[in-house]
Formats: structure tokens, C-alpha cells, sequence
């Protein structure tokens, strides 16, 4: 009898040692412990509870109450009300986030969905919280910002590539001119003077581009 009991127990009422151990493992697995997470919001009893399962992650949670002028950009993750002058208290520029924003939305007010759109935010959260909303939300949130971030990379990598193909071209042609040269020597001379200065061929190129633009 003792033993069904135990077992009983074990089945419908998890230990707090066992999710403390879930909770554990889930948080370095994402590395929560890292994060600096703001939450801008005033406080009461569902933002404090916010603020507790945040701080259960091993996160450095910091409430800011009131809401200042320009949202602070050194926090990784910024969790905020949804109030009508929200947009314009991001520093940020459009499309180039500073931090993942969660935006904090309270079941007895009206949402407005054309602020919510302006804020560009990478998630919400509904007051009451729960562990696992709270959890979800930052995992949400936190990828779509990294995800954002190795797009804006990527095209600038392209872009850069792009431009260099262009000087290059122009370089080219440039020395086809003055040397005499035909296009693979002009490649050629230009490669020389990369390895002999230990540069790339980019850089070559972009100097014989911006002499010319700078005396001509």
C-alpha cells in the first residue's frame, strides 16, 4: 500500500528536484545563463511572475519601471509593454534589430495590432505567464533574432562580393589602359601586387578604383 502511494505520488506530483534538473538541462542547452533580459512593464502580481520563471532560467533579469525614453539596446532579450509610443522609443533602425523584443500583452486590455505590426517584435507573451509559455517565448524570440541576424550577414557578404567583382572589372580596365596590358595580364598584374603587399585582389582593385575616381 505504502508502495502504490509513492508511486502515485511520483506519477501525478513531479518532484521539484526533477524540474529543477529539466530546468537546468534546458537552460544550458540554450545558454540562458548568458542572456541579459530586460523586462519593462509595471509591476504587480502577474509581471512579478514573469520576472520569477525568467529568473529561474539563470538569466540576468532586470525590471525597468517606468518605461524610459529610449528602450536601452545593451540588454540580448527586451520584454515590454505594448504601449502606443513603443516604435518610437526603439534606437534601432528598421530591420536591423539591436535585441530580440517580446512584447508583453495583458488579456484585459485591447491589443492594438497596427502598433503591435510597428514594433516588428520576435514574439508576445499573454499575462498570466506560465513556465512553459515563458520558456517558449525565448527560444521563439531569441532564434528568429539569430536567424534574422545570419540573414543580414549573409547579404552583406553577398553585396560585398558583388561590389568587389565590380571594382575588379573596372580595374581591369583601367590598367588595360594605361598599361597596355591585355585582360589576363591586367588579372595577373594585379594578383602579383596582392600577394607581394599580402592582400586580396579586392583590395587592389578598390585602390586602382578610388585613384582614379580621386584624380580624374
Amino acid at each position: 500500500m505504502v508502495l502504490n502511494m509513492v508511486k502515485h505520488s511520483f506519477l501525478t506530483e513531479p518532484s521539484k528536484n526533477v524540474r529543477s534538473m529539466v530546468n537546468k538541462k534546458f537552460s544550458d542547452h540554450f545558454k540562458f545563463s548568458e542572456l541579459r533580459i530586460a523586462v519593462i512593464t509595471e509591476r504587480n502580481d502577474r509581471s512579478e511572475q514573469l520576472i520569477q520563471e525568467l529568473q529561474k532560467t539563470r538569466a540576468d533579469v532586470q525590471h525597468i519601471w517606468p518605461s524610459p525614453q529610449y528602450i536601452p539596446s545593451d540588454y540580448d532579450i527586451v520584454y515590454a509593454d505594448l504601449m502606443e509610443n513603443l516604435p518610437s522609443r526603439l534606437e534601432s533602425l528598421p530591420g536591423l534589430p539591436q535585441f530580440s523584443l517580446i512584447i508583453i500583452v495583458s488579456n484585459s486590455h485591447p491589443i492594438d495590432l497596427k502598433t503591435l505590426e510597428n514594433c516588428a517584435p520576435h514574439g508576445t507573451i499573454h499575462l498570466p505567464v506560465t513556465e512553459q509559455a515563458v520558456l517558449s517565448s525565448l527560444v521563439v524570440a531569441r532564434g528568429h533574432f539569430l536567424y534574422e541576424n545570419r540573414l543580414r550577414k549573409r547579404i552583406q557578404q553577398l553585396d560585398d562580393n558583388l561590389i568587389s567583382v565590380r571594382n575588379i572589372e573596372r580595374a581591369k580596365i583601367l590598367l588595360m589602359g594605361r598599361m597596355n596590358l591585355t585582360e589576363e595580364e591586367a588579372y595577373q598584374h594585379m594578383r602579383r601586387q596582392a600577394m607581394e603587399r599580402r592582400v586580396t585582389i579586392s583590395v587592389i582593385a578598390s585602390t586602382i578604383v578610388d585613384a582614379q575616381e580621386l584624380f580624374s
